[in-house]
This record gives C-alpha cells, structure tokens and sequence, in this order.
C-alpha cells in the first residue's frame, strides 16, 4: 500500500489541541509556541479543506469534522507511544494479556509469577480476574485460564491440573468434627454448582442434608467467609495451601470431590506470539511441578 504524505507535525499538534481544546496548553506539552500549534492546525485544514476548530474569544470549539478525526488520530498516537516504551536497554518488552479464574490467580499463579519474570523479564503479563466467565475476544485476551471440562466453542484449551475440592474449616469448628457425618450440622458455604456439597458427601459414604445457605461466585470469597467462623466451604485445597500451611484452615477429612480442571484456553483464530508460547510452555512446566506433588502426597 502506498501511503499519501502525513503532514505528522500538523496531525500532532491537532491532536493536542483538540485534547486541550488549547494551542497553548497544547503548545506547553509539546515545547513549542503557540503560534506554531495554531501555524500546523491552520496548515491541516487547508490539506483536509475542512475546519477542525471554531476559534472562541475565550477557547476552542472542536468541529464534527474534527471529532471524527480525533479517535483515529488518539488511537494511533496511544498505539505508538505503546510499542516505543516497550523498548528497554537494547529489548523489545513482549505483553501477553492474561484473564483467569481468581481462585487460581491468587491461590495458585501469584506465588509462581516472580519467577517467570525473573526467567524472562522482557515479557510483562497484563493479568485481570474473573468468576470464570470471560468472553476471551471481547477482553482482547491472548490467554484465558478456566475451570471446567475444556469444551468451549471456538477455543483451544491445554490441561493443567485437576484441584479437587474437600472441605475446609477454621480449627475451631475442625474441633467439633470426628466424622464426615458432623458437618451435615454445620452451615455449609457453597458455589453456584449445586451438586457439589451432595457429591462429597456420597463420597464420604453418608447422607448428604438439605444444603442451604449462601451461594458464592468464587471460592476466594467463599473462604473468606469460612475464615470468619461462617461455617464450612467446599472447595479446593491446593488453591488454599497457605491458610492451610499457617493453620488459618483446616482440612478435617481426606474426602475429595472432583469437578474439572484447570486449563490454559486461546481463541482457535488467536497465532500463538513468542510471548504465548514461552508463557505455555512455563505454565505447564510449573503445572507438572504441582501435579507430581499432588500424587506424591496422596
């Protein structure tokens, strides 16, 4: 494609005022004159054979015509000044832009993160949470990580790992139960999966009550909840080794309910950039780390 002469000073210094609705503001961030942004706008609309600004006694007045060259010209300028920062000592700064389920996020992905960008540290990971919803396209994702059976249209999805749920309570309620049977007494915190609570208690081997209580999108709320003394959540220890480890929670039974796994999801129509495919590939190496531990200690 051949590209017809951009007058780029006048194009800059419209931007500016149009940002400002000021030659001389526009004029101060730029570092020069007034004269000289009010020189280069004058200059863009002789070219374009439109008015961009209505001179005010007191400011500017931007023209349709002008409003309808700002967002492109916004765009660009913000799309330029992007790629140059990524520029650094001699590197170009690769983004991947990244949505996953908070459970994981936070339990999970959080502690590891330090050491992918100690590994690779021009790639900087743009990463939003989510319920596990998330429209990839819309979010202009590169990578979505999910919870389910991987069967979601239009998109590739590699395996992580399984995280089982079982159920988690603070010490003192921990205290109150010798048997699967005792925390039907409970109140038990749940997700919005309703078979969830009456499959662990089938696989505890007795009768599941009449679950009530409150629902919760996200199992980092709902342990929260648990940590209050609320009552008992049904959710996946790996994702809470912490407040295991510190002895904030409890696991009172080595009873476990699988509900899907974990998977690192694309859209089919998205290329894998370097910076995709360097991330995939750490992501199932730290994946395997977890899975051997996990059979190592079951």
């Amino acid at each position: 494609m051949v590209r017809p002469h951009l007058p780029f000073n006048a194009l800059r210094a419209f931007e500016a005022a149009a940002r400002h609705l000021s030659f001389t503001r526009a004029a101060i961030e730029l570092c020069v004159t007034q004269t000289a942004i009010s020189h280069q706008v004058k200059l863009l609309e002789q070219t374009l054979g439109v008015e961009l600004f209505r001179r005010l006694p007191r400011g500017l007045m931007i023209t349709q015509d002008g409003l309808a060259l700002l967002p492109t010209l916004r765009d660009s300028f913000d799309r330029m000044a992007d790629m140059l920062q990524r520029f650094e000592d001699g590197h170009l700064r690769d983004v991947l832009t990244l949505g996953a389920v908070g459970t994981f996020a936070i339990g999970w992905l959080l502690p590891r993160l330090g050491t992918f960008q100690a590994r690779y540290p021009f790639i900087d990971i743009r990463l939003s949470t989510n319920n596990n919803r998330v429209d990839i396209a819309a979010e202009g994702l590169d990578y979505a990580i999910r919870f389910g059976n991987g069967a979601w249209h239009d998109t590739e999805a590699e395996e992580l790992f399984e995280a089982p749920h079982s159920a988690l309570c603070i010490p003192a309620i921990a205290r109150q139960l010798s048997s699967p049977q005792d925390i039907a007494a409970q109140p038990l915190l749940r997700s919005y999966r309703v078979d969830e609570w009456p499959e662990w208690f089938e696989a505890a081997g007795v009768s599941a009550p009449k679950i009530r209580g409150i629902v919760f999108d996200s199992s980092v709320l709902m342990i929260e909840a648990a940590l209050q003394g609320a009552g008992v959540a049904l959710a996946p220890p790996l994702m809470f080794s912490r407040q295991l480890s510190s002895g904030l929670l409890e696991q009172p039974f080595p009873v476990y309910v699988s509900k899907g796994c974990y998977w690192l999801t694309r859209l089919k129509s998205r290329a894998v950039t370097p910076a995709m495919a360097t991330f995939s590939k750490w992501l199932q190496e730290e994946a395997q780390q977890s899975r051997a531990a996990q059979m190592a200690k079951n």
